[in-house]
């Protein structure tokens, strides 16, 4: 019988001390959260900057806003469920609903040339809403 010689599967990194996990998770929280804000901003920017204009369409910072705030905001709240941090989960559900409602709509305008004036104002009034649940919450 040949001796055969075992290789160890690879390791997840360990970490000893509880505070260095603790640590490293607060650091990804941060990070999300500012890429969530700036989402949201870039959403928000995109929107208001098309105010006064009469041909209303959808931008690219409105649509990688979008996509931004609602990727980062899904993983933040995986990253607070992670660290144990107690939350509304019905604040943030109603968040995550109004978020991919206004994600679908940016990206059903993105291919148009133009978008009405209502599809317009029900983003604004969503993210604005959006905004204002965030605040309460």
């Amino acid at each position: 019988m040949a001796f055969e010689r075992r290789v160890a599967a690879p390791r997840l990194p360990s970490y000893d001390d509880h505070e260095t996990y603790a640590a490293v998770m607060r650091a990804v929280q941060v990070v999300l959260l500012v890429l969530h804000l700036l989402g949201v901003v870039a959403l928000l920017v995109g929107l208001l900057l098309q105010a006064r204009r009469p041909v209303k369409r959808v931008t690219g910072p409105m649509r990688d806003g979008s996509g931004t705030a609602f990727a980062a905001g899904l993983l933040l709240v995986g990253v607070l469920e992670i660290r144990d941090v107690a939350f509304d989960h019905t604040g943030v559900s109603v968040m995550f609903g109004v978020g991919l409602l206004v994600l679908v709509l940016v990206l059903s305008g993105a291919r148009q040339e133009h978008i009405p004036g209502w599809l317009w104002w029900l983003v604004l009034v969503l993210t604005v809403g959006n905004i204002g649940v965030a605040y309460a919450v």
